[in-house]
């Protein structure tokens, strides 16, 4: 019987890449949780919004409902300051809490509280209580508590630093020797009998608002981060998926940056190389014993903004083209026949409305394409393709916008370019 896990926030770069890396699991079945409307609700099927922040008074009674209403097995939480609450309430909950316990959470929320715990077997940059022991610039200044770049910046002067300290008044700020150098995270996993598993160093190639949007696997300090990975674990006792990140000092040395209880957004890197940590620490959460073997390719990952829309059609029919559409250039158009996948698994009959000049029977047995239709209309006499659509409610996908515009004003129903696919999908 699948595990019901409950995501929260869902919509945080962490909670989609759950998403990718469960969805396919037979094992589990996820519920997305946002306290605001976001990227979630375009990605999780069942999904939950309007939860409070986890910092609100409320918040532990409305999540007792939302767990027996919804019958959730655990809950993963996706931010640092979010896991650290619910690794608090957990008992009171009853349900498991993925991820690292209580105190190894508390630490690694904070900068402080982990240069604190770990200076002593892993180098850490120096840090000064004030301004006015700084010996030189520049100095880099970062909230104690938080994620990615959010308020930490250069300071390349005395004035600039004081400057960036009064903008933050409600904040713990550090003031960090800077690291000039170059950047790794070392992506881990131990498991519920405290052994690390794995761990692995990539680059942070390119880095856009404190997430790694460009990062390639690394050999660099293989050994000395393979050191740091196992005093860590030693010390801090994590368990599931955690990382640390390192930085080169003005001397090439690197330093530790921080250390999180959790898997790193761009660690969907490994899952690429067959080590799927979201997936790991949901197994082990569940005491299940899990193993680890890495595949061994040259690999890259760079990430972008993908667009998810949610359009409001009621459909059972779906015509479409075959050249310049479905066929492009010769080659499948592989967009548009996962859609068609999807649109037959919904229940949907596919009708395919072509004027190929070709031997049609070649072509889609060369193609592969035989099965997928319910019908196959092949127009020779130059009649209308919107003679043929003949069952309703349908939609109707062509490269022609004469085609298109035909059958629009002719049947009255939706129409679609290729490059509009991604709107249905």
């Amino acid at each position: 019987m699948s595990k019901r896990i409950l995501v929260f926030p869902c919509g945080s770069e962490i909670g989609l890449e759950i998403h990718r890396a469960l969805r396919y699991s037979t094992h589990f079945d996820l519920v997305g949780a946002s306290s605001v409307d976001d990227h979630g609700r375009f990605v999780y099927e069942d999904y939950i919004g309007g939860l409070p922040f986890h910092n609100s008074l409320d918040f532990a009674s409305r999540l007792t409902d939302i767990i027996q209403a919804h019958r959730i097995d655990a809950i993963y939480p996706t931010m640092d300051a979010v896991a650290e609450t619910l690794q608090d309430l957990a008992q009171r909950l009853g349900v498991r809490v993925i991820g690292s316990g209580l105190e190894t959470t508390r630490i690694c929320a904070s900068k402080t509280l982990t240069y604190g715990t770990l200076a002593d077997v892993v180098p850490t940059p120096r840090h000064y209580p004030t301004l006015a022991t700084v010996p030189a610039y520049p100095v880099f200044i970062k909230p104690d508590r938080g994620y990615g770049s959010r308020h930490a910046s250069l300071a390349v002067d005395a004035a600039g630093a004081s400057a960036l300290l009064a903008r933050q008044p409600g904040l713990d700020m550090l003031i960090l020797e800077y690291l000039p150098g170059r950047e790794w995270t070392i992506d881990c996993f131990s498991d519920r009998h405290g052994t690390l598993l794995f761990h692995a160093a990539r680059g942070r190639d390119r880095v856009s608002n404190g997430i790694s949007v460009n990062t390639s696997p690394s050999t660099d300090f293989t050994g000395m981060f393979a050191d740091w990975a196992a005093a860590i674990n030693q010390r801090l006792h994590p368990r599931g998926a955690w990382f640390f990140q390192a930085r080169q000092d003005s001397t090439g040395q690197p330093r530790l940056l921080e250390v999180a209880t959790r898997f790193a957004g761009s660690s969907a890197l490994q899952r690429g190389l067959g080590v799927n940590l979201p997936l790991l620490s949901a197994f082990d959460a569940f005491d299940w014993p899990v193993s680890i073997a890495a595949n061994r390719y040259p690999i890259e990952l760079d990430r972008a903004l993908e667009n998810r829309f949610r359009i409001q059609i009621d459909y059972r029919h779906v015509y479409v083209d075959l050249d310049d559409c479905l066929l492009i250039k010769g080659r499948v158009n592989t967009e548009l026949l996962a859609f068609l996948y999807k649109a037959i698994d919904n229940g949907c009959t596919i009708t395919l409305l072509t004027r190929h000049a070709g031997d049609l029977h070649e072509t889609l047995r060369r193609t592969r394409l035989q099965a997928v239709f319910d019908r196959i209309v092949h127009i020779t006499d130059g009649g209308l393709k919107s003679d043929h659509i003949d069952l309703l409610p349908a939609i109707f996908i062509d490269d022609s916008f004469r085609e298109r515009e035909a059958v629009a004003q002719l049947r009255g129903i939706p129409v679609f370019a290729p490059d509009m696919i991604e709107t249905l999908s």
